[in-house]
């Protein structure tokens, strides 16, 4: 079966697991999502992930992060999408619930959070938000 949007099935699965209590998950392996969990890793959203080559294109094993029973990540939500796309100029990037959460955004010069856009002054592609 093919995907249309990694990133939301990814996202998905993401908040299945929290949902459940689950302490990791498997999700397919791309460069875009590699990104997208450095950017997690690094912003203490979760607490690792490694890759596992299967006979396909692999997955990545991600281990959430729990602070006291409460997951790490509240909400995390896919805002541009295959349908609609979502662009921001660079004086444009918003932060998220007033810097509390981070804004994912893919630029000419890779995936970074909002903050490190706005501090280079690169608008792009709103990937999604987390908090």
């Amino acid at each position: 079966m093919s995907r249309t949007d990694l990133i939301a099935d990814a996202f998905t699965m993401i908040r299945n697991a929290i949902m459940a209590g689950k302490d990791n998950l498997d999700v397919p392996a791309s460069g875009t999502i590699k990104a997208i969990l450095e950017i997690l890793k690094k912003e203490n959203y979760i607490d690792n992930f490694k890759h596992i080559e299967d006979k396909k294109q692999g997955v990545f094993r991600v281990y959430l992060k729990y602070l006291s029973g409460e997951s790490a990540i509240r909400n995390i939500r896919r805002v541009s999408r295959p349908g609609l796309r979502l662009y921001v100029k660079h004086d444009k990037v918003k932060p998220v619930l007033r810097g509390r959460g981070l804004a994912i955004i893919s630029t000419s010069k890779g995936i970074m959070t909002d903050t490190q856009a706005r501090q280079q002054k690169i608008g792009g592609e709103v990937i999604g938000y987390i908090w």
